[in-house]
């Protein structure tokens, strides 16, 4: 029983076929793309207004260089929310609960800050590894900690997504069991458990649209201290 339970983590196949990519390219067909007349229609106008102010938010802390990256990061927001929400369908496959795919969007664009930062302004990035007013005895313990810290940052983007949206998977697929296997021998008990699962249900999809938009906040916060 418990094999099954992470059976739903693993990349389906259909005819020898990773569905994974597939569901890598379904949300760029979910999102409208506005029309050549004058006047938008309600959706697209809201989703634009939603974008602009999320830019502004994101880009508000950043000086003029950081704001090049403005298209990448709301792309990459918007990707991950609609992976992380489709994902709370039935019969349907996260890709975000994998941690080589969480890995592979963290890595290139945290190190992308970094080469960013040693290229414009080295002596600042490399400030970062000694705090200002550091004891000399402590000047070597320092650098060895921080430095791990830059590295680890990373790994800490890639499995902070992955632990969450896991762990909401598999609550919700434990709590779904329980109803099923209460029903015919404890209803009232089953549907009070029923509840409990559409409230989790809720903050599952909270979880879903907070977490990508950590992953894309912690991303400009690592840009802004190389730009």
């Amino acid at each position: 029983m418990m094999v099954s339970f992470f059976d739903q983590f693993a990349s389906p196949y259909l005819l020898g076929i990773p569905l994974i990519a597939v569901a890598l390219t379904l949300p760029w067909m979910l999102f409208p793309t506005p029309p050549s007349r004058w006047m938008n229609n309600r959706l697209i106008a809201v989703q634009t207004w939603l974008i602009n102010r999320f830019i502004n938010q994101l880009m508000m802390p950043l000086n003029v260089g950081g704001h090049k990256w403005a298209l990448l990061l709301t792309s990459l927001m918007l990707f991950l929310i609609t992976v992380n929400m489709l994902g709370l369908l039935p019969y349907t496959f996260t890709p975000t609960t994998q941690l080589s795919l969480n890995l592979g969007l963290a890595v290139p664009l945290w190190l992308a800050t970094v080469i960013i930062g040693m290229r414009n302004q080295p002596t600042v990035a490399l400030g970062h590894l000694l705090p200002e007013g550091t004891p000399i005895p402590l000047i070597p313990v320092l650098i060895v900690i921080e430095t791990i810290s830059l590295f680890i940052r990373p790994l800490a983007l890639g499995v902070r997504l992955t632990a969450n949206l896991t762990a909401g998977h598999l609550l919700i697929q434990l709590i779904a069991t329980a109803v099923f296997v209460l029903m015919p021998v404890m209803p009232t008990v089953a549907i009070l458990t029923a509840a409990v699962l559409f409230l989790l249900t809720l903050l599952e999809v909270a979880v879903a649209m907070i977490q990508a938009y950590v992953f894309v906040l912690l991303l400009s916060l690592y840009l802004q201290e190389n730009v």
